[in-house]
């Protein structure tokens, strides 16, 4: 394209028109190079040759040419069109009469027919004759030529602009688009697509008493599936070189540098150092690898906060949605007919699979608030998402599997006052097995503390205080929401952490305490709770800008695991995660609970 400009313009502005005789051009093709080849009787002319036009990166490509879904208007009909979307619905794949043969009686010329789009993709005989040799000719009378049908594979899928571009208050559009022969089944409910293709319009389906309209379809040329560049995000080599300088600067006190990073995280609220490392860690998450089996065990971390009204539980998760390239929020009750999972649905006769918000955020974050009040189906059918990463539906004769790699951010309150001597599952009533599956459960109870609601109210009070917020403002300034974004997706995408020897002993040391004292959190001390302190442990690494996870990486995912337990088997007493404050030197109370931890540990 780049090197014939006036072709481009002219598949541009005709594509109904000029793109068939590309692809009989590449038929041709095929038999004049079969024609040359000697001995090339074994070849075959391939009639199912579709030649596939990609205007990014184009002459082509303006905003003119690639609107978002909710742009598309009557001006762009008929013209080369490329659109950005989410896959939400994705229908069975049929077989389509493409072309059929009719003799004139009169002038005894053959000429094809095709189907019309507006009328539902059906061939109708022609009125008059269509022959380009026969004018002046004016049959009326066809016979249909036997064995001249020509069939095409199609599928329909719909496609919905993504939420991340959107202003609050605005609503996604969706697109229908129709996909024949090669490009059948190449995507499925949650892929991302750039889809290239020809804006048309068809039908509505004449039912009773509703109003039939056209409605804008799409009929694809090009299709190219992005999943694999959700989490790309540009990051230039002056920001890495500013990463590794700000570490050169925090080496001799590497967990003041890491605590500088967390203030950067949701910088509106006060403290909760300890929720700010355990969303941190979270969304960094550990590395995903495969066991001896070829079974894969998940990288991505889960969340659950449990917690009073007013701990800023939302915040968290609007934050971190924010933080994520790819997030979807929702209620456990405020979602859509297709729930958090996947749902049949039924459209024009035909049943349809349609994504919910787990599917749709395939490969990033999904956050539900008011966790606990999710559908009985949902909570059944999550547990499977969580672990496997993976959601099999069989409804309505579709029988498939859907793939949710996805981190889970979760926010609930506790049912009436939350009772500490009552284990987790009884406070949050949610069961033990999905409880097992969240890596952290932090729990924010608003006790009364006078000390903390002291400095609290200073704080927000001096928020609005022009000098004060200037300063706050400055401190926060160097790592802004699109810096941590880029820190964060950098550090996913080069880091690839080993556990050492020592983190392994400490670990395994960990875990085997645990089973011997665990009895109040039975639920939670699984095998499940040593594949989350590895995450941890690596997500940490990742963290503080190292490949390999040392002792201080097992200990503060240890320390981590510890605050979300009901009752602790390291520390005296489990601190309130609500009331937990950054320090002035953290290394130094570090080094404290390093040997508090190591000596009950019996490793010291």
């Amino acid at each position: 394209m780049n090197d014939y400009p006036h072709v481009a313009e002219l598949i541009f502005k005709k594509p109904a028109d000029y793109l068939p005789k590309l692809d009989y051009a590449a038929i041709s093709a095929q038999r004049l190079i079969l024609k040359e080849c000697e001995g090339g009787s074994a070849s075959t002319v391939k009639d199912y040759v579709h030649v596939r036009i990609n205007i990014l990166g184009s002459p082509l490509e303006s905003s003119e040419t690639f609107p978002s879904i909710g742009k598309v208007r009557v001006k762009h009909r008929n013209i080369l069109l490329t659109l950005k979307g989410t896959v939400t619905r994705s229908g069975a794949i049929k077989t389509i009469e493409g072309e059929r043969r009719y003799e004139c009686r009169k002038c005894k010329n053959v000429f094809p027919v095709y189907p019309e789009l507006e009328t539902g993709n059906t061939i109708k005989p022609p009125l008059a004759c269509l022959s380009d040799r026969s004018e002046g000719c004016e049959g009326t009378k066809f016979v249909f030529v036997e064995n001249s049908t020509k069939y095409h594979d199609y599928q329909e899928i719909k496609i919905q602009e993504s939420t991340q571009l959107l202003g609050v208050g605005a609503i996604p559009r969706s697109i229908r688009v129709i996909l024949q022969n090669d490009l059948v089944d190449i995507v499925k409910a949650g892929d991302d697509v750039i889809v290239t293709g020809i804006l048309t319009a068809k039908w509505s389906s004449d039912l009773r008493d509703v109003r039939c309209d056209l409605e804008p379809v799409l009929v694809a040329n090009h299709v190219k599936r992005t999943n694999e560049l959700k989490s790309d995000i540009d990051i230039p080599d002056d920001v890495i070189i500013n990463f590794k300088m700000f570490w050169e600067k925090f080496q001799d006190t590497p967990l003041k540098g890491r605590n500088a990073i967390l203030k950067g995280i949701c910088p509106q609220v006060f403290g909760l150092f300890t929720v700010k490392l355990a969303v941190a860690l979270t969304l960094i998450g550990g590395v995903q690898h495969v066991d001896g089996s070829g079974t894969k065990v998940r990288g991505e971390s889960h969340l659950l906060l449990v917690g009073d009204p007013g701990t800023g539980k939302s915040q968290f998760l609007k934050f971190a949605a924010k933080l994520s390239n790819r997030a979807v929020i929702t209620t456990g009750l405020g979602s859509t007919s297709a729930g958090l999972t996947v749902t049949a649905v039924k459209d024009a006769g035909e049943w349809m699979l349609e994504a919910g918000a787990l599917v749709l955020a395939d490969g990033g974050l999904c956050c539900i608030d008011e966790f606990d009040s999710m559908r009985e189906h949902d909570r059944a059918t999550i547990h499977e998402a969580m672990e496997q990463q993976t959601i099999s539906i069989a409804k309505a004769g579709l029988v498939t599997t859907l793939s949710t790699r996805t981190i889970i951010f979760g926010a609930t309150n506790p049912k009436g006052q939350y009772d500490p001597n009552q284990s987790l599952s009884v406070n949050t009533t949610l069961s033990g097995p999905l409880l097992s599956r969240f890596d952290i459960v932090l729990v924010l109870l608003d006790t009364k503390n006078p000390e903390w609601d002291k400095v609290v109210s200073s704080h927000i009070l001096a928020m609005d205080e022009p000098s004060r917020a200037k300063n706050e403002e400055d401190l926060t300034n160097s790592w802004s929401l699109s810096m941590l974004r880029r820190y964060i997706q950098f550090v996913k995408r080069y880091f690839k952490p080993v556990l050492t020897k020592e983190a392994e002993r400490v670990i395994s040391s960990y875990y085997q305490l645990q089973r011997r004292s665990g009895t109040q959190n039975a639920a939670r001390i699984t095998v499940r709770m040593l594949e989350s302190l590895i995450r941890l442990a690596q997500a940490h690494a990742r963290l503080m800008f190292r490949n390999e996870v040392t002792q201080l990486d097992a200990i503060t995912a240890i320390l981590c695991i510890e605050s979300s337990m009901t009752t602790s088997a390291i520390v005296d007493s489990v601190g309130n995660a609500l009331h937990s404050n950054f320090t002035e030197n953290p290394d130094i109370k570090y080094a404290k609970e390093e040997k508090l931890v190591l000596e009950k540990l019996r490793l010291g």
